[in-house]
């Protein structure tokens, strides 16, 4: 045999990682007290506990106590008695305590991944060096986030007691992601594990103990989706911070829907993996491993749809396939083991019973003729080809080692397939061409785009998606605002009272009658029902009537402003119409102070402060449309991130009665300023102040769409919005049932809702209503650009 014929047949020996003193952890601890309360171990109250299988063997790793709605009101109850002294603490004392938890971490790093390979299955070169690294980056860069928390949050204070809920992907970074920021914002913490996963939860508490953290602040509850419910319904928690599944996002939703409580939500994905003609596919065969068979799969942003261009797609493919031939399944304590086990049978049989649905659809399955170890949840890596864009695999997620490849011919193409999903979590992008990179990705309905790369993560750069992929994000400087908030007024909002109308004598309507319209697409429109409703003053005397708007009215509407190219014109272009439209409405100054006064009630001088500051509102939103911009983050490897600021889409906005003008126009201000097309339902009961607008709407250059105003019943018309699935965001100001059903009613497509909670903003006095809006009115984006050879 000759030297070649020797390399050619060498193989992979075993490289196994001794498990020795993860054995001996496991065998210390006893775990039917396994519930980290107050700073002490607890038993569940009710005495029950669960297995633990090793995903590798099947074999029982422990049985943990499950926690149930006793002991999580316990762990509430301490995380609330805990929380003055923590949020008082100062931010140098709390950053001390979150560096010694990494500290602490690193010390304990192999520990960390051994168990969290047993546990989750992973390979130990992915716990070892992505995921254990990642957990101790975010603890010591959120120790500086707590130091500087003042003077980089000015006016905010910690949102209060903290439920988080994770997944078992990513058992120890994604306590990681949430604990971090949360004890740096001066939160305090109950945080329940996948009951697939607990093990390192259980060391990271320990490590609490020993890095100081005041007992109560870090509360650590095991259990399954009965303790999540518990953790979720509890009236005493201030945040939900959860990570899993849409559908269970939508529960979520639903659950805290007038609660009050604040919500993020981290949910699923269908991650585009787009491969140009002009890229490097060697390199984009390798980002494809880490961004699909990655912890087998089982990741929320996986690279699962393969978007490859037409004329590259053969050679693409079979490299593909090539490359997956030498994928190494089996231990995952192994360091040359490529892909581990799935996380437990019944994710094992989705896997299997999906596939075979996508194959039935239609769709070419493919496999490495790779053996499968004898024990253990594992399954093949899977390319699907053939695959219709409406096939299973292009569309649901499928968490297994499973590819779906399609074509594309033109850019346009690529960017329309890539966009045909329900999420909108992450996407690549493959080109020589950064010009060409960095054109597509703005234009891919995804919170974080990778240039060349895929699954790169970093504590200092936001995670998050778009549509139902959840919203809110993780990590960076906007995630910090995830746990904060700005101290909320005390007056409960009340609609202004709507007197019997009085016999109309003719006196108060003008001479020539206009026929009540609502408008859209840039026209005012009769009312698809072609019903009126009058508008009195606070006598009962009929001052006009407007259309009385339905929800044809607002499907309308909102189609129209999908259809608007608002979002296409630049900031500098944005800011100039926004001026035109406050030159215009201030010509028309005395004219609206009229009406506000008459309309409803309040002084002549009241009612030109209300105008006057309604103009300036416009005017301040104008000066910020090209200055509101995103961020540029610098993370230790040889990458930038780009955290672009983008419009949020098709916006709604429920306006209140009290500040007709002002808060119609604080609220839409921002929202236009940043690129979106709205959709507004302005005061019930004086709607002749947004009607009066449509004419400056008019003469200001504001392209059709880019507002519509629909008057009518504001309860009627938000529900509407609410349910609309082609909105994007929706706000809304007024009572606190009305809050309630439109948190609720937005669960179907996991819409951006911002509702005051039955609360009544000071529209004149609060100076940073303005600001809250703008970031309202963004989606952030973290773009990745490497650089280097």
């Amino acid at each position: 045999m000759t030297i070649l014929e020797r390399y050619a047949a060498m193989d992979y020996g075993p490289a196994p990682e001794s498990r020795t003193e993860a054995d001996a952890w496991l065998n210390a601890h006893d775990f039917s007290k396994a519930l980290f309360i107050g700073g002490t171990w607890q038993a569940a109250a009710s005495g029950k506990t669960f297995t633990v299988l090793e995903p590798a063997t099947g074999e029982t790793l422990a049985e943990v106590s499950e926690a149930g709605p006793e002991d999580v009101n316990a762990a509430v109850r301490a995380a609330r008695r805990a929380l003055p002294a923590w949020s008082k603490t100062s931010g140098y004392e709390r950053a001390r305590i979150l560096y010694a938890i990494g500290r602490a971490m690193q010390r304990h790093g192999r520990l960390f991944a051994v168990l969290e390979s047993i546990d989750n299955g992973k390979p130990i070169r992915e716990s070892r060096d992505i995921d254990v690294p990642l957990a101790v980056r975010h603890f010591i860069h959120h120790a500086g986030w707590a130091q500087t928390l003042e003077k980089a949050y000015p006016g905010h204070q910690p949102v209060g007691v903290c439920g988080q809920i994770i997944p078992w992907n990513f058992p120890l970074l994604m306590l990681a992601w949430k604990i971090a920021p949360a004890l740096a914002a001066g939160c305090t913490v109950v945080l329940k594990p996948a009951e697939f996963t607990p093990l390192t939860s259980i060391l990271f508490a320990e490590i609490c103990a020993r890095a100081g953290v005041p007992k109560g602040v870090v509360n650590i509850v095991q259990g399954g989706g009965e303790t999540g419910a518990a953790i979720v319904e509890h009236p005493d928690i201030d945040k939900i911070a959860f990570t899993g599944s849409s559908e269970v996002g939508k529960i979520i939703r639903r659950a805290t829907a007038g609660t009050g409580k604040k919500l993020s939500l981290e949910l699923g994905g269908k991650s585009a993996f787009m491969v140009f003609e002009d890229a490097d596919l060697d390199s984009a065969v390798e980002g494809l491993v880490d961004g699909i068979w990655f912890n087998q799969g089982q990741v929320c942003c996986a690279g699962s749809r393969l978007l490859v261009q037409e004329s590259v797609a053969e050679r693409m493919l079979a490299k593909v396939k090539a490359r997956m031939g030498h994928l190494r399944l089996g231990d995952p304590l192994d360091k040359n083991t490529d892909i581990g086990p799935l996380i437990a049978p019944v994710q094992l049989e989705r896997v299997k019973s999906m596939v075979a649905e996508g194959a039935r659809q239609g769709a070419e399955c493919w496999q490495p003729a790779s053996d499968l170890p004898q024990t253990g949840y594992y399954h093949l890596p899977t390319l699907a080809t053939s695959v219709a864009p409406s096939n299973i695999l292009a569309q649901e997620e499928v968490f297994g080692p499973v590819l779906a490849a399609m074509t594309f011919r033109t850019q346009e193409e690529g960017v329309a397939l890539a966009n045909n999903t329900r999420y909108g979590l992450a996407a690549s992008v493959w080109s020589e061409n950064i010009s060409r990179a960095l054109h597509v990705a703005p234009q891919l309905k995804a919170g974080v785009v990778w240039i060349n790369g895929t699954n790169i993560f970093d504590a200092s750069s936001g995670f998050g998606g778009y549509r139902e992929s959840g919203f809110g994000r993780e990590g960076g400087h906007e995630g910090l605002y995830e746990y904060l908030k700005r101290p909320a007024g005390k007056a409960v909002y009340k609609p202004a009272p709507r007197p019997e109308p009085q016999p109309d004598t003719g006196s108060n309507t003008p001479l020539i009658d206009r026929t009540p319209k609502l408008f859209i697409g840039g026209k005012q429109v009769r009312p698809d029902g072609n019903y009126a409703l009058p508008v009195t003053d606070p006598k009962g005397r009929i001052m006009g009537e407007v259309g009385a708007g339905n929800r044809k009215d607002i499907r309308d509407a909102v189609s129209t402003a999908r259809a608007s190219k608002w979002h296409q014109a630049t900031a500098y272009n944005r800011a100039q119409v926004l001026y035109f439209l406050a030159e215009n409405l201030a010509v028309r100054a005395a004219e609206f102070t009229g009406r506000i006064a008459s309309l409803t009630g309040i002084r002549p001088k009241e009612a030109a402060a209300e105008v006057d500051l309604s103009i300036e509102r416009i005017f301040a939103a104008a000066s910020l449309a090209d200055k509101y911009e995103g961020r540029v983050h610098q993370p230790p490897a040889r990458v930038v991130t780009l955290a672009l600021n983008e419009p949020v889409g098709v916006l709604g906005i429920v306006s209140p009665d009290d500040a007709p003008l002002l808060a119609l126009v604080t609220m839409m201000a921002p929202a236009l300023a940043m690129g979106n097309p709205v959709v507004a339902v302005p005061s019930a009961r004086f709607p002749l102040v947004a009607t009066d607008l449509y004419q400056v709407i008019e003469t200001s250059d504001l392209p059709a769409g880019s507002v519509n105003i629909v008057t009518g019943d504001s309860v009627e018309l938000a529900a509407v919005l609410a349910k609309h699935d082609d909105v994007d965001a929706l706000w809304c100001v007024g009572e606190t049932q009305l809050c309630a059903t439109v948190e609720r009613e937005s669960a179907a497509n996991l819409k951006r809702v911002w509702t005051s909670g039955g609360l009544a903003p000071d529209w004149a006095g609060d100076a940073a209503l303005l600001d809250d809006f703008f970031r309202r009115a963004v989606e952030i984006k973290n773009v990745w650009v490497p650089y280097g050879d």
